[in-house]
């Protein structure tokens, strides 16, 4: 270790020390610096005689422009080939991104105006990335050349994404000749990572207000990309689609609305991250309570509203469940004795720390309505506190200093459930009278799947159709039920699950039916995985990381019947198709099967416990691949032969 010691010390040597950093290459949005040192010496010295950093990073004015585009503008007055054209950059070039590669506006023309982009450049426009001497070099959330630290989702550089929540929904439209629009979600100041899809043939606009109070509406017109309110927004306009997205944070309150444009329904699909905009902040400590001999001082903590930077209500902090008010806080304090000309500890004035009468009240009751608006209501007392700290009621006139507070309030005043019925699939049938199925959702106020919904009001979620084809076969005397996938979707909700930020069991596509008539079987692949919000990848993780039920992996299906003729099922074919068969992961579980013979046959030994995958109504052994989707049990050992062997 001492020559490893010396000989990067000799290496040091070689160099004389570095110099003053460089001006930065940007004034804002980040730009790099470098410093040089010289070789001391006639040979090669290891090592670089550059080193960068960062700089100048603070946000760039929103008229400053980006700064790729200034770099393609400077050409405009240079002619290309004899002509001048107006350069607009080209982004995100995967092969090469720190070259300065600009679009002539109007034509297709793309030409690389210069090998290097000045230092500071981003390399993307997502990421902090930044190019240097030509070179795309990683840059974190803290600003530190070759830093891996990360934003989370809500936006905090190196958090744990505890100060915003994720909100996900769907909207689905109701056609009514009353009304023109309609509300589908109010996002909130401050939020990200905002994107919705419309499907269908209405339209989408935005309405937003600032903290200052100042409204203003968007239609979204065109496909394109500009500013609302100082917050990029991204749209694209389809035939039968829209998409928004907004990247965020978002600097005012924005309500997306629907523009009713077609007879048939449209629906949309929300996520985003809100901020937890109340949180718990700790006071300092109150005034001591004697001032001499030894006292005590608290602290309190207050909600404080992040918008307003005021303190508001305690009631907006116990909205969100993750603010946990922290506990107050106790110190000595005046430890220094008392003058003895006093002979007695002065205690501090009454208004100070003994306080005033004051309105106590009781927690609110239970709401009387769970959804609809209801009421509750609590009771309130004037109390007084004494120099040794015991309460006591005393007359209300004492506290009439400050106004009573409230003793009912309404609450729950979100419009209840209720149920949204989805199309209609397909009919059953090619010919003749079928049936025809929908998903039927519970859907609340913030358009979000629940439950709550009376059953008695539910709408059916079959119905006869008739396709008005002639059939070239005897007639069915009674419509045909819907193969499987069709009905068990209906009754399931088998709804598609996206990769986020948070593990979760995500399926991959059902395997086809393990015959071509009758009763058979499909299979697929669950995966636990998490989406890379920072590198957008997709990551694989161990079963155990997901929470909650996995879904199944095996299933029966229906490949219709095996004669060729009308459906008529057997009365097992029914019980498959309407759910009183067990799932197959429920038939098939592991089991210990005994244990193998001894590793030894005297001295001490060890047998392992036999596993096997068995069919929990046959008893039979099966393949090991029909138990995927329960857990293998633990390899358990146990010892035998434990008689000493003989001597030899």
């Amino acid at each position: 270790s001492s020559r490893t010691a010396r000989s990067e010390e000799d290496r040091d040597s070689l160099w004389d020390a570095w110099g003053s950093w460089s001006e930065c290459s940007r004034t804002c949005g980040g730009g790099a610096s470098y410093s040089l040192r010289r070789c001391l010496s006639s040979k090669t010295c290891e090592g670089r005689n550059i080193r960068y950093r960062t700089c100048s990073n603070v946000d760039c004015p929103p008229e400053a422009g980006d700064f790729r585009a200034q770099q393609c503008s400077a050409h405009n007055d240079v002619k290309y080939q004899g002509q001048l054209y107006e350069w607009l950059p080209v982004s995100n070039d995967p092969d090469n991104p720190c070259s300065l590669k600009c679009q002539a506006r109007g034509t297709a023309l793309v030409v690389e105006l210069a090998p290097k982009v000045l230092d500071g450049t981003r390399c993307y426009t997502e990421s902090l990335d930044m190019c240097i001497s030509g070179l795309c070099q990683i840059v974190g959330c803290d600003h530190q050349l070759g830093s891996a630290v990360k934003e989370d989702n809500c936006g905090v550089c190196n958090g744990d994404g505890s100060t915003c929540r994720l909100v996900r929904g769907q909207y689905k439209s109701q056609l009514s000749a009353s009304k023109l629009d309609d509300t589908v979600v109010a996002i909130p100041y401050g939020s990200r990572q905002v994107r919705l899809v419309l499907k269908g043939p209405d339209h989408l606009y935005l309405e937003t207000k600032t903290l200052q109070g100042v409204k203003s509406e968007n239609s979204l017109s065109a496909t394109g990309s500009f500013l609302v309110e100082n917050s990029s927004i991204d749209f694209q306009k389809f035939p039968d689609k829209e998409i928004l997205r907004m990247s965020g944070p978002l600097t005012a309150d924005f309500t997306i609305k629907i523009h009713y444009a077609g007879a048939a329904d449209s629906s949309v699909q929300f996520i985003f991250y809100q901020p937890i905009i109340h949180r718990w902040r700790e006071t300092d400590f109150f005034p001591c309570s004697a001032s001499c001999g030894g006292g005590y001082q608290l602290t309190s903590a207050e909600c404080f509203d992040l918008r307003s930077n005021g303190v508001v209500a305690d009631q907006y902090c116990h909205y969100y469940p993750e603010n946990i008010k922290p506990k107050p806080k106790l110190q000595e304090c005046n430890l220094d004795p008392c003058p003895a000309s006093d002979g007695y500890k002065q205690i501090m004035p009454y208004d100070l720390y003994h306080p005033l009468p004051r309105w106590e009240s009781t927690p609110w009751t239970a709401c009387s309505l769970s959804c609809g608006g209801g009421i509750q209501s609590r009771s309130v007392s004037c109390v007084e506190e004494d120099i040794q700290g015991h309460i006591s009621p005393v007359e209300e006139w004492k506290c009439m200093y400050t106004p009573k507070m409230l003793v009912v309030q309404p609450c729950n005043i979100f419009d209840c459930p209720k149920w949204l019925a989805q199309e209609w699939s397909p009919c059953t049938v090619t010919c003749g009278q079928g049936l025809r199925y929908r998903v039927v959702l519970c859907i609340d106020h913030r358009g979000m799947h629940t439950g709550g919904c009376s059953p008695k009001t539910k709408p059916h979620i079959k119905e006869e159709c008739v396709v008005p084809t002639p059939c070239y076969k005897p007639k069915e005397k009674l419509p045909v039920e819907a193969k499987l996938p069709w009905y068990k979707q209906a009754q399931e909700l088998e709804e598609g699950t996206a990769i986020s930020e948070e593990p979760s069991f995500i399926p991959e596509a059902w395997s086809t039916c393990s015959v071509t008539c009758g009763v058979g079987s499909q299979v697929r692949l669950v995966k636990c995985q998490v989406l890379l919000s920072f590198s957008q990848s997709v990551a694989d993780l161990p079963i155990d990381e997901c929470e909650g039920p996995k879904p199944v992996s095996q299933r029966a299906c229906y490949s219709g019947p095996c004669s060729g003729e009308a459906a008529e099922y057997t009365p097992e074919e029914t019980q498959l198709l309407y759910g009183s068969l067990q799932e197959f992961d429920e038939l098939y579980d592991w089991e210990y099967e005994g244990f193998t013979e001894c590793s030894e046959s005297c001295g001490g030994g060890v047998q392992e416990a036999v596993v096997t995958c068995l069919n929990k109504q046959t008893r039979e052994i099966a393949d090991e691949t029909l138990c995927v989707s329960s857990r293998r049990p633990p390899q358990l050992l146990k010892a035998c032969s434990l008689d000493p062997c003989p001597p030899r």
